[in-house]
């Protein structure tokens, strides 16, 4: 039977001290009983000598110092995981929130799972096709990467999110294939479309959701991503599924941080941050990937909105570091009715040339990835040069890459939120886009693939 403590010392905020405890531990979950019967839960933050500092994951309102008794449950925040997940929508702390029943769950998991061993690890080599273009063909997502989206305030990354969600596929086999969805510090308009699009196409049988909303406690926000997580793992590693997970928005998650960093009085990092930042959200992202002797994987999206547009910023910047890429959207391009508004050019995905080629993708994709970039490089070169020296100041060569670049964001980048583009429609596009510069231009294609699709679309 869990002691029961009447010794609460005082409650600031979303802080609450009680002396004496004995034998609890750091992460501790605890719970608060008001004198009305009312009870809510707790998390213990810092234990010194007998003293427990815990943050509430409910409003502190109402706590009566003198009559509220707590009691800590010997255990940190666990997740029951099952099969039964799938199609399901729960809240930051794995509660079920669509009106089904509650889970039986096949077994309990700590939430707080650990990095995977890189010792352990498999190497990603093998396509995820997303029916995106400009992901697929120029800066294609392999199993068991993790790529995140670099977004700006008021960019549509929740539309191009779903969009992936929803197509995305492991081709050529019959694999059973998963989607983990983390929204953190959403509002309830977001938190509706994401639902309402899963369920419109049918996608909703395969993904499980975790939903945070923008009035959510901080403390449920910041084990939002670790709930999926541990989904995620059971799914891949037990069920031998092949998980997506995508997490929205890291930038609500990191300012959680912060907050909880700043209510412990702790010593701020860069722009206010805690200064173990990189470790947490490393704690997180490292979770994804391969495991040698195991059939399933977990490919991780991370997606954050960049403060005021700044890719210096300490969230992107970690970020940037940790993981193997990013996905860049453009304001600019945005503004031009491109949708999604990928900006191909500052994107990467650093092990996009391990799953690409033949026998994965088509033997031709990697000439043309390159070929497409060049063109695309230096058409906007000649965009720039034009503004300022006029049309007449180009040679003709020039403007036809000008006039390529237009073309190549118009058909390839741009094509709406609902297609679903297999890598073979991609990849025609791709060359009839290159059809339009002079065969001599194109220098980084093999000639065997020139003469097999060159000027034939």
């Amino acid at each position: 039977m869990p002691k029961e403590y009447r010794t609460i010392q005082e409650v600031a905020g979303p802080l609450m001290l009680v002396r004496g405890v004995e034998n609890v531990s750091y992460d501790e979950l605890g719970e608060i009983e008001l004198a009305s019967g009312e009870r809510r839960r707790c998390k213990v933050l810092e234990i010194n000598g007998s003293d427990a500092l815990v943050q509430l994951f409910e409003s502190a309102t109402g706590i009566n110092l003198s009559n509220s008794k707590v009691r800590f449950l010997g255990r940190s925040m666990e997740l029951g995981v099952s099969g039964d997940m799938l199609g399901r929508v729960f809240d930051g702390l794995g509660r079920p929130i669509d009106d089904g029943p509650e889970i039986l769950p096949e077994e309990r998991r700590d939430i707080n799972g650990l990095p995977m061993n890189p010792a352990a690890r498999s190497y990603p080599e093998e396509f995820i096709q997303t029916g995106v273009s400009a992901i697929d063909g120029l800066n294609t997502l392999v199993r068991g990467q993790k790529l995140p989206i670099f977004s700006a305030s008021g960019l549509p990354h929740a539309n191009l999110a779903a969009q992936i969600a929803r197509q995305a596929k492991v081709r050529g086999t019959d694999e059973n294939f998963a989607v983990v969805f983390a929204a953190m510090g959403i509002t309830f308009e977001e938190s509706n479309f994401f639902v309402e699009s899963f369920k419109e196409t049918g996608a909703i049988d395969r993904t499980v959701l975790f939903i945070n909303l923008a009035n959510d406690p901080a403390i449920e926000r910041i084990s939002t991503p670790r709930m999926a997580l541990t989904a995620a793992e059971y799914l891949a590693f037990e069920k031998d599924m092949h998980v997506l997970v995508i997490l929205t928005d890291i930038t609500n998650y990191a300012d959680a941080l912060r907050e909880v960093s700043a209510a412990r009085k702790e010593v701020p990092g860069r722009r206010g941050y805690p200064g173990y930042m990189y470790t947490d959200l490393a704690s997180l992202y490292e979770r994804a990937g391969r495991q040698k002797g195991k059939k399933g994987s977990i490919t991780m999206i991370p997606i954050l909105t960049m403060p005021e547009d700044d890719k210096t910023h300490p969230i992107p910047d970690l970020t940037g570091y940790i993981t193997e890429g990013q996905i860049i959207l453009s304001r600019d391009l945005y503004r031009k009715g491109v949708q999604p508004p990928i900006d191909v050019l500052p994107s990467l995905s650093r092990l996009k040339d391990k799953g690409i080629g033949e026998g994965k993708t088509r033997a031709d994709h990697s000439n043309t990835l390159n070929q497409l970039f060049a063109a695309y490089a230096r058409g906007k070169d000649a965009k720039e040069l034009m503004t300022i020296l006029g049309e007449a100041a180009l040679t003709e060569i020039d403007l036809l890459y000008a006039k390529f670049a237009d073309a190549f964001e118009k058909e390839y980048v741009s094509q709406g939120y609902n297609t679903d583009r297999s890598i073979e429609e991609t990849l025609e596009i791709g060359w009839k886009l290159l059809s339009m510069l002079p065969r001599a231009e194109l220098k980084r294609i093999d000639d065997k693939f020139l003469d097999l699709y060159y000027g034939k679309q």
